[in-house]
């Protein structure tokens, strides 16, 4: 299992995209390509922004296909990140 701490990479309001790619790069894919658990925790982080989680996590919806999101876990998600959480990946079972 790999536990990815957000606030620690972003702060409170997370929305550098190039991050996210590189948190997706170097954190989530290679768990994912080893059928491995990864939680994204977002204790303390207040907001999101779309861009920042479609980078986080569309390419590897979009790679690893939907059954993806059985390995992915989203901690302490307040309402506003759950609703962004959410957009994205309705976005991309399209």
């Amino acid at each position: 299992m790999k536990r990815v701490i957000i606030f620690r990479k972003t702060g409170s309001f997370a929305e550098n995209k190039d991050l996210a790619r590189d948190i997706r790069i170097n954190l989530i894919e290679p768990s994912i390509k080893k059928e491995k658990e990864v939680i994204l925790d977002f204790k303390g982080v207040d907001s999101v922004t779309q861009s920042f989680m479609h980078a986080l996590i569309s390419e590897t919806i979009r790679e690893f296909g939907p059954k993806s999101l059985d390995l992915i876990s989203f901690k302490d998600c307040n309402e506003t990140v759950k609703n962004i959480v959410n957009i994205v990946v309705e976005y991309m079972q399209i």
